[in-house]
């Protein structure tokens, strides 16, 4: 069995939280470093939430080419100063955001920026694929939500699997990253450039 200090380490390793932030996480939930994770994640979310109403006017955009040139991203991430968007953990968020937007491609930053003539027309070819597949009517808007929310996953930065740990929704991160460096964050857009594409 792993003593107290040696499970704080581990994880302090996978979460980043602080010594203490550990400690009480871990004592809480019976020293398992699951539900302890759990645990600081749902702080994270409750002190990112906290921070969410206040200003970001500074920030970074940064640049990030991949694959030898073949893929580039430009990314504009805010923050709430100038002190936190040249701090070294921020800048490295903002670099995994840059790499996540070049390996998973996604169109939008939010849910909330998709136009409803996108979402209706989705939405109308779901519902055909549920005609042909011989559903009952009844089944339809289950199915229709479903995919549509498949189609969030894919699309939407903030709802895509994090590439570095699929257990993470980038969102989750966002919130992760604002309760560890203690200010507001927005990620504000992106473009994403592939070589032979227009």
């Amino acid at each position: 069995m792993a003593s107290l200090s040696e499970l704080v380490k581990e994880l302090r390793e996978k979460t980043g939280a602080g010594i203490l932030d550990c400690q009480k996480a871990l004592t809480e939930n019976g020293n398992s470093i699951d539900k302890a994770i759990d645990y600081l994640r749902q702080k994270g979310l409750a002190a990112a939430q906290k921070k969410a109403g206040r200003e970001t006017n500074q920030g970074l955009i940064h640049a990030y080419i991949h694959a030898g040139g073949k893929i580039g991203v430009l990314i504009e991430v805010n923050c709430e100063t100038d002190f936190v968007a040249r701090n070294e953990q921020f800048k490295a968020f903002v670099n995994d955001l840059a790499l996540q937007v070049a390996a998973a491609s996604p169109s939008y930053v939010r849910r909330e920026e998709i136009a409803e003539d996108v979402v209706a027309k989705e939405r109308s070819i779901y519902e055909g694929q549920a005609k042909e597949l011989g559903k009952p009517p009844a089944a339809w808007p289950k199915i229709i939500e479903g995919k549509l929310e498949k189609f969030y996953q894919e699309n939407c930065l903030l709802e895509q699997a994090f590439i570095k740990d699929p257990s993470v929704v980038i969102k989750d991160l966002l919130a992760q990253q604002i309760a560890k460096i203690g200010e507001n964050m927005n990620i504000r857009r992106f473009t994403r450039f592939q070589l032979g594409q227009a």
